[in-house]
């Protein structure tokens, strides 16, 4: 029986998102009683600096923050790596050439979430922070399968913004999912036949179910390719 690996969350942007993503990997996880559970290690490092401000603006530069946190992962045991951030993404390469376990990618496992439970999807809309939908992560990566992804036009992204800001100051009131579901129908009225929750924060105020069309989860992804790599299962 292969050995189970440790998982080690690369978090703290938001401490919110990281507390999402946890819950999220414990619901992934098959595990009937406490012991089975796989063991995690989180680094809630809400002092990394803002990403969306650097790669938008030329603010601090998060990637000395991300490697640090990443080798002390490692250095605590962690067999991989999760990181509950989308535009920290940006910074993925210089990640895992600065540690030798895996660092799972979050887009990836959208992409391979979509086309297991979303496999007509051909056009996809993405709600994200600027930087993420800027940098083009989710386009590339998904145009590979042939799935365009579509982003909303700059009135319906000023008001994704503005969600994102407030999930991050606490505030998870409806007023916040409306401003989500307005961007996310701008989208469905662009021939989107999904849409992503393309930034951690988004998942904690928009479900599935809150669009005519589905909404996926990057986080949910994130966390079931992180327990059938910890338990080795087959991808």
């Amino acid at each position: 029986m292969m050995k189970e690996k440790i998982i080690g969350i690369l978090g703290g942007m938001g401490p919110e998102a990281t507390a999402d993503l946890f819950i999220k990997v414990i619901k992934a996880d098959p595990a009937k009683n406490d012991q089975e559970h796989l063991r995690i290690i989180i680094d809630c490092n809400s002092k990394i600096p803002d990403r969306t401000a650097h790669i938008l603006k030329g603010a601090e530069d998060p990637e000395p923050y991300l490697i640090e946190s990443a080798k002390l992962l490692e250095d605590a045991g962690a067999g991989l790596i999760i990181i509950p951030c989308n535009a920290a993404h940006t910074w993925y390469e210089t990640i895992q050439r600065n540690v030798r376990i895996p660092v799972l990618h979050i887009m990836k496992s959208t992409l391979k979430y979509v086309g297991r439970k979303y496999s007509h999807i051909k056009k996809i809309g993405l709600l994200a922070a600027s930087s993420t939908v800027k940098v083009g992560h989710y386009q590339r990566i998904f145009i590979e399968k042939g799935i365009d992804v579509i982003s909303p036009e700059q009135k319906y992204q000023e008001m994704v913004m503005k969600a994102i800001r407030k999930v991050k100051a606490g505030n998870t009131k409806p007023e916040v999912t409306d401003l989500l579901v307005d961007a996310g129908n701008h989208l469905i009225s662009r021939g989107a036949q999904g849409v992503i929750a393309g930034c951690t924060e988004i998942p904690i105020v928009l479900k599935n179910g809150d669009l005519s069309i589905p909404v996926v989860d990057p986080t949910h992804a994130l966390a079931l390719t992180a327990v059938e790599e910890a338990r080795g299962a087959e991808n």
